[in-house]
């Protein structure tokens, strides 16, 4: 009988907290997505495919510009006056280093360890257009190792930042609710984000983050069948590939369910251990001083060319043939469809931060991490086959690119098989804080903001989720999922652009004018002096 209540009192309280407009419209237009591309495979892969071809070849310049300006606006954050305002009156919940863990591991870390052997190869054998150096050549090296920390460091986290520092920040400060739709209080005010533009942002929202979450648990899932059918011979069906994507949804709902402190943070440090140690390891194992010469003139390029790289649009080229719409502005669309869940728990962790703080987290520490891995682990699997050492790029060509960490790993003298393992589950451990982030955003977004939302309402998200991603690999729809993800990337572009100048609008009213005095006026003439030379006005930020 207590049985009874208390499983009464679980689904009591799972209907009570669930908002019915945006909980209902976004898991309706999740499965919508997935009934239709399952019976009309072809035909749906098309329709989202010339989709986002338009957005990639129209407005690649735009993605370019706002990535651009918002690390800009973070940076100025980090070293301006702005910095001093907090999130909030508290105190932090977490320590400074589980705190940039979980960051770390609720972003694009489960990616960053995916690509950080593969990426480098692939501009190593096709150079990125910006440099005229020679296909898999000694020039190509740094180019290589350069552009993947480009595409991995600073910028793919500006968005991230940036969401959820707004989304914080009127949180903390000005009462709105614990969703997406938060970075809307300058415009609409705290009390008025709950009408039809909010639910319209935070609907958008739960189809962005189940879209972007399924796909790479997809993607995450084919790299272990992929490395057991190129390591061990062994071959799932159906029936393999869907108790594999079961087995990480049990992982990840059951830390989830734990929570953010039992759960997410526990399991965010232990990433940070493992990752460090695998790349101590592949550092010390591997061709270590060459590793070290290519890393430094790498890290070099990146720096001394970060501009030219972060606005090269290819202008000269068609829109079909476009290296840069295929990587750097896809790269940018990705984490962009990402960034409402991403946001949305930077924003629920951040609370007693200072706005210098989020923004330093976000760009600084995770890119102190970032730079290091990929001129580390990127920079070795080219050297290693550069030299002949190992044969990275044949494998790849026929199994794809979830087989690179097989191979490097696997070719490192002494450690590779231990390595090898360490890969492997700290690409499953990192996909699973990234998954627990991410459904306790899509949780919180549809119960109106609650910071804790019940057990039952996350578990039935982290379902849902892999019951779109077992659906979808099994009809081999998972490509056109991504495609659908990053053409959610498009308006949260518009929404972080929105967000930024609601911060800068924010901070101005809450610290002061920084460049211009209050009473300057940009056109026209000073009401107050009729257009005679006014007297010596003194600003009341002046006492300060």
């Amino acid at each position: 009988m207590s049985t009874m209540s208390s499983a009464d009192g679980a689904v009591g309280r799972f209907l009570d907290e669930v908002e019915p407009v945006v909980f209902a419209f976004g898991a309706a237009i999740t499965l919508l997505f997935v009934g239709a591309f399952s019976l009309n495979p072809e035909a749906s892969y098309d329709f989202v495919l010339g989709i986002r071809r338009w957005i990639l070849a129209t407005f690649n310049w735009f993605f370019l510009l706002a990535m651009l300006g918002f690390v800009l606006f973070l940076g100025f954050v980090i070293f301006g006056p702005w910095g001093n305002l907090k999130l909030g009156d508290e105190d932090p919940e977490y320590s400074f280093l589980s705190y940039f863990a979980m960051m770390y591991s609720a972003g694009l870390a489960a990616g960053i360890v995916f690509w950080g052997p593969a990426e480098a190869l692939f501009h190593y054998s096709t150079v990125p257009p910006l440099y005229g150096a020679e296909a898999q050549s000694s020039a190509a090296m740094p180019l290589a190792v350069q552009y993947s920390i480009f595409h991995w460091s600073l910028t793919q986290w500006s968005c991230f930042t940036v969401m959820g520092l707004a989304i914080g920040y009127f949180v903390y400060n000005y009462d709105a609710p614990l969703r997406v739709s938060a970075v809307l209080t300058p415009i609409l005010g705290a009390d008025n984000v709950d009408g039809a533009i909010g639910k319209l942002v935070d609907i958008l929202a739960v189809f962005a983050t189940l879209g972007g979450v399924a796909t790479s648990l997809g993607f995450i899932g084919s790299q272990f069948i992929t490395g057991l059918n190129f390591q061990w011979g062994i071959q799932l069906g159906d029936v393999g590939t869907i108790l594999v994507i079961t087995g990480m949804v049990v992982i990840f709902t059951i830390s989830l369910v734990l929570g953010v402190d039992k759960g997410i943070r526990r399991l965010s440090n232990f990433n940070m251990v493992v990752f460090s140690l695998l790349m101590l390891a592949t550092l010390i194992f591997g061709p270590t001083f060459r590793i070290l010469e290519l890393g430094t003139q790498a890290t070099g390029g990146f720096i001394g060319d970060f501009f030219q790289m972060s606005l090269f649009t290819q202008a000269t080229a068609t829109s079909a043939s476009k290296w840069v719409n295929a990587w750097t502005v896809f790269y940018w669309l990705w984490p962009l469809a990402w960034s409402p869940f991403a946001g949305l728990f930077i924003a629920r962790i951040s609370r007693g931060r200072s706005v210098r703080e989020v923004a330093f987290a976000g760009i600084g520490a995770t890119s102190l991490a970032t730079v290091p891995w990929f001129a580390i682990v990127g920079g070795a699997g080219v050297i290693m086959q550069h030299t002949g050492a190992a044969n990275v790029l044949g494998p790849v060509s026929e199994y794809g690119e979830a087989v690179s960490g097989y191979v490097l790993f696997g070719n490192l003298p002494i450690v590779g098989p231990l390595l090898l393992f360490g890969f492997l589950v700290l690409v499953t451990t990192f996909f699973v804080t990234s998954a627990d982030s991410s459904t306790l955003a899509v949780s919180m977004m549809t119960t109106g903001g609650k910071k804790e939302p019940s057990a039952l309402n996350r578990i039935f998200w982290a379902v849902l989720q892999g019951a779109v991603a077992s659906i979808l690999m099994v009809v081999g729809g998972v490509n056109a999922l991504q495609s659908a993800a990053i053409i959610t990337g498009a308006p949260f572009a518009v929404i972080c652009v929105i967000a930024t100048l609601g911060l800068i609008r924010t901070f101005q009213d809450d610290y002061g004018s920084l460049l211009l005095q209050d009473e300057t006026n940009l056109w026209g003439k000073s009401e107050s002096t009729g257009g005679q030379a006014p007297a010596a006005n003194v600003s009341s930020h002046d006492d300060d």
